[in-house]
């Protein structure tokens, strides 16, 4: 199918030690991206293991921070490199595979022709999925858009799920400052979805697979207990509270 599309698309992929996954991810985006992904970026947050060379050999280009430094702060990396090479819609999923490229028309659909200025994937609107979903996570999840519709006042059902795409004009407002040092973790993702809907912008959800793997599901997930938790939890406490801008 041939779109009608003017603006340019990046898919930017955040990954940490996603050998035997992160080529899969790369190749299922190609496939899946037909017209609407321009191109592929693979920010490798200080992985031990062959994730970088992974991604290249499957077609991405690729980004490499020397030593760990967060999700925030790799996603941070492929904004920068989205807005310095002209794109206008970043899409952005994990490199674990737990989120399907087929549906990225879902999400990029609305942002392309529907004037929408960010979208964030579902798992629990009508038409979403969990497949193989751990108790705690489901249960966590819940508590965490129960947390944001509290705060922000909207109609939210999936407020941590990285399955998104949204445009880049959003960072030109000068209150959505992304390049704060207290967001180099899980804090951006919240901080983003946080301020898109606290200025304004045309906000929605569209609903999205998120499969975990079977069995004893060790792996589906890189958050440390606590720590991580406050990571992502504390942008909503700072930014009510006018602690943090």
């Amino acid at each position: 199918m041939i779109l009608n599309k003017q603006e340019k698309v990046i898919a930017v992929i955040p990954a940490l030690n996603e050998e035997g996954k992160i080529g899969i991810v790369v190749s299922r985006v190609k496939k899946s991206g037909g017209d609407l992904i321009d191109e592929i970026l693979v920010v490798d947050d200080g992985s031990k293991d062959n994730t970088s060379q992974e991604a290249k050999t499957n077609g991405a280009s690729v980004i490499k921070h020397e030593s760990n430094k967060g999700v925030g702060s790799a996603i941070r990396s492929g904004i920068d490199y989205a807005k310095k090479n002209k794109f206008e819609i970043i899409l952005i999923m994990g490199g674990d595979n737990q989120d399907n490229p087929s549906e990225m028309n879902r999400l990029l659909f609305p942002v392309i022709f529907d004037s929408f200025d960010f979208v964030q994937g579902s798992r629990y609107m009508a038409g979403g999925e969990r497949v193989n979903i751990p108790l705690f996570r489901l249960i966590t999840t819940h508590i965490y858009s129960f947390l944001l519709r509290i705060v922000l006042n909207f109609p939210v059902t999936d407020g941590t799920n990285g399955f998104r795409a949204f445009k880049l004009k959003i960072f030109d407002n000068p209150k959505i400052n992304i390049w704060q040092d207290w967001l180099d973790r899980y804090e951006l993702e919240p901080y983003i979805f946080y301020k898109a809907i606290e200025y304004n912008f045309k906000v929605t959800e569209a609903p999205v697979t998120k499969s975990y793997p079977d069995g004893n599901r060790i792996g589906y997930t890189k958050m440390i207990p606590i720590f991580s938790w406050w990571s992502i939890l504390r942008p909503l406490i700072l930014l009510k509270l006018g602690i943090k801008k």
